[in-house]
């Protein structure tokens, strides 16, 4: 990979606000409604919406309702009007299975967006493949969703229904690892994960790519993200000798984990992947503590963005109580996407949508045609369904405050 540095710029982060519920469906599976009237379709939508990651779960929802309520507005798919039906996965993969297996068996689902976890989606994949429903996340980065268990020696895809709006951590790990290397002149690191499927991904890619760079691993460690006390794993990296840490996980124990080292006396910088990047990472480590935090996310950052303003200010007017988040715009894009690809099938039917269940499968071959400038910029697709486009930023916490985009990289394969 070539890194191609953009610009060093530091922009605090831009809140917005939400708070939204899920739409039922008055669907008869035929094409009408129960009323005899337009077109009525169902977006399914699966993330964490309770417990530990509900915030980001409700920013990514009330992103995907945005995207359906300006599509209704507009008039995208003509005598169609689409409703958002959402469900709690709880962050637990078998519970995004049964969701995954509900929304196949409803005959009004036209396509699903989510999940937030990898390993979720992982567990949602086979189920809504099968019944031929386009599957689109605004958040997954885990390579082996699109790309296979073997996906750095030949890659190949299994699941021609699974797309992603966001970049892998295959782009996104060797970027923060360059930037530990070169940057912040770590030369020796400490790694911990969280034993997920997300968690031990990036820290395989980080891995790889400090070595390659000349960096050496002093330590790999696992927490049990479903304890709190760290001490084991603290006392282990401190004594390790290693100049910072790098964790592969989420911010529920992500805060902690930086608030015991720091209380340890280990003054290293830590890094992590976008699933660190939110304002509750703050809170749980205390500002002090949370400084010389540093994630990746994707893309620049949402706020800097012509294409994203308007996705902004439509988001504030809606009076959301929860920040759209870090994957609230690549949501609101992967919603927006799964909406094109209905228009072009409808399309392609002379208009004439008809059985839902029959038009399933010309959404998932129009989905991989989509393309159109979203919020987050270019939204199209590769032969794998991963996204084309490839920009991360490096984020860092400063005097208690999330400072984005400190570094923006294109990445270039």
């Amino acid at each position: 990979m070539r890194h191609v540095r953009l610009l060093r710029i530091g922009v605090p982060v831009m809140a917005g606000a939400l708070a939204l519920s899920a739409c039922g469906s008055r669907d008869t599976g035929d094409g009408t409604d129960a009323a005899g009237g337009s077109t009525t379709l169902t977006i399914g939508f699966d993330a964490p919406l309770s417990k530990d990651l509900a915030a980001v779960g409700l920013g990514m929802k009330n992103s995907a309702e945005l995207a359906v309520k300006k599509a209704n507005k507009d008039k995208t798919v003509p005598g169609v009007t689409f409703e958002l039906v959402a469900k709690d996965d709880q962050a637990l993969p078998n519970i995004g299975q049964q969701n995954a297996a509900a929304f196949a068996a409803d005959d009004s689902v036209i396509g699903v967006v989510g999940a937030y976890n990898s390993s979720v989606s992982a567990a949602m994949q086979s189920t809504l493949a099968d019944a031929k429903l386009v599957q689109v996340s605004g958040a997954n980065t885990n390579p082996t969703l699109t790309q296979g268990s073997d996906y750095k020696k030949t890659p190949k895809r299994e699941y021609a229904s699974y797309f992603r709006t966001i970049t892998t951590d295959a782009v996104a790990a060797p970027v923060m690892a360059e930037y530990f290397f070169n940057d912040l002149k770590i030369k020796k690191i400490a790694t911990v994960d969280d034993k997920k499927t997300y968690g031990a991904g990036i820290i395989g890619n980080f891995t790889d790519a400090y070595k390659e760079l000349g960096g050496k691993v002093a330590i790999h460690q696992s927490i049990n993200p479903d304890e709190s006390d760290y001490a084991a794993v603290v006392n282990s990296v401190k004594s390790s000798g290693a100049q910072g840490v790098f964790y592969g996980g989420e911010y529920p124990q992500a805060g902690p984990l930086k608030k015991q080292l720091v209380a340890a006396g280990f003054d290293g910088p830590m890094g992590a992947g976008d699933a660190v990047k939110d304002d509750k990472l703050i809170e749980l480590a205390g500002k002090e503590a949370a400084n010389g935090t540093y994630t990746t996310s994707d893309g620049a950052p949402v706020d800097t963005l012509d294409s994203a303003k308007s996705f902004i200010a439509d988001y504030k007017a809606a009076g959301y109580s929860e920040p759209y988040g870090v994957f609230g715009a690549y949501t609101y894009d992967a919603t927006t996407a799964l909406i094109q690809a209905v228009k072009a099938a409808a399309e392609g039917k002379d208009g004439k949508i008809g059985a839902v269940k029959d038009l399933r499968p010309d959404v998932v071959t129009a989905m991989q045609k989509v393309s159109f400038s979203g919020a987050t910029g270019q939204v199209a697709f590769d032969e794998f369904g991963d996204s084309v486009n490839q920009v991360i930023s490096v984020n860092a916490v400063e005097n208690g405050a999330w400072k984005d985009g400190v570094e923006v990289i294109t990445v270039e394969k």
